[in-house]
């Protein structure tokens, strides 16, 4: 039985952009934490791994909540130790503790996406649904222009701790919001989760790994460029707050993929064909920025795979989960965990191997051994 009460499109657009908004006012400032606080640039760029690392747990915890006790209380609990993780993060005398502060701020992000998207399958069935997050897609293509641009001027001018405050401010602000205007959208007829049946009949379930498998590695490709560009264009002169400024580029490629997608769902395009289209843009975009190398010009070719991004991440995700909506808080909590763990690693290698484009062409050639079926 669905919900009658639908979340407003605003608030929801806001919660679920609000773990990539975040990453992206940070990512200008890994330069300075790395100079602030005596460490290389490998190690910088791991924050990003150890973060996804526990967003993966998080994933875990808010989603089996959000089926127990309710979406409305799993995301105000998650707002609120995201805001835990801003305030030590603020008050970090050492690197270990500026990590384990990013992993309570990943706990309670992971809220954001995994709640949202359970509260979007409560409210929306089927191409509506894949319509909804092309949508909310095509409004989460601000959050580069806002995170970096604004990250970049916070670095620039009060380096790493400005970014923090920042990000506290702003944790307050969705913690407020969502007490006062957040629903509930727990359909009756939910199931409450047996964890380790579920656990065992999605692992069993090849397709629901082939949606994993293309999440992590569209993302993969996305939060490479977050962690590794700032070091790439500190090579060429760049400032944290010039650096900032290519979130226009990424804005208008993420509005542009939104956008398109959208209009080609509601021409009759299935679904699948858009996915297996984005596999293939992302990988001439991956290797174009290959041969570019350690060049400023290799913006470009990544706004294409930003584009590919809008097209498939909407699609993926929409039809992901359509046999577990008995289920779809727990579903979707197992669903992520997955995904992140496998972000995880990946972005773990792209720090230790500090290309890329190399990045890039790895993962977008991995797209097209999982893109669906024709």
């Amino acid at each position: 039985m669905k919900t009658t009460t639908r979340p407003a499109l605003w608030l929801l657009t806001a919660l679920i952009t609000f773990p990539q908004l975040v990453e992206t006012i940070y990512s200008p400032a890994l330069t300075d934490i790395a100079s602030a606080f005596g460490v290389s640039q490998t190690r910088a760029s791991q924050t990003l791994s150890v973060y996804f690392l526990a967003f993966a747990a998080g994933v875990v915890l808010w989603g089996w909540l959000s089926d127990a006790l309710g979406r409305r209380p799993a995301m105000l609990l998650g707002l609120a130790c995201y805001s835990a993780g801003c305030a030590l993060a603020l008050a970090a005398p050492d690197f270990d503790t500026l990590l384990l502060a990013r992993m309570i701020s990943a706990l309670g992000a992971a809220a954001g996406s995994v709640v949202v998207q359970t509260m979007l399958r409560d409210s929306y069935d089927s191409i509506r649904l894949a319509r909804v997050f092309s949508l909310l897609g095509a409004a989460q293509a601000l959050s580069p222009v806002l995170g970096l641009v604004s990250g970049g001027w916070l670095a620039g001018h009060f380096g790493h701790q400005g970014v923090f405050a920042a990000l506290l401010l702003l944790a307050f602000a969705l913690l407020a919001l969502a007490a006062l205007r957040l629903p509930e959208t727990r359909p009756l007829d939910t199931i409450r989760p047996d964890m380790a049946r579920l656990a065992g009949r999605m692992l069993r379930d090849a397709e629901l790994w082939r949606n994993a498998m293309l999440v992590a590695l569209f993302n993969a490709m996305l939060f490479s460029y977050y962690s590794l560009a700032p070091f790439l264009f500190e090579r060429q002169g760049w400032s944290p707050s010039k650096f900032g400024w290519s979130g226009v580029a990424l804005a208008a490629a993420s509005l542009l993929g939104s956008l398109l997608n959208r209009r080609l769902l509601g021409s009759g395009r299935q679904p699948a064909l858009l996915v297996r289209a984005a596999c293939r843009l992302a990988l001439l975009s991956g290797l174009a920025a290959w041969l570019l190398g350690d060049s400023a010009w290799i913006l470009l070719p990544v706004t294409g795979v930003v584009i590919s991004f809008g097209i498939a991440i909407p699609n993926v995700l929409s039809q992901a989960l359509r046999h577990y909506r008995e289920q779809a808080g727990a579903a979707g909590a197992l669903f992520g965990l997955s995904y992140y763990l496998l972000l995880s690693m990946m972005l773990g290698l792209a720090g230790l191997a500090q290309n890329l484009g190399l990045a890039l062409s790895v993962c977008a050639a991995a797209t097209l051994l999982c893109r669906p079926p024709k």
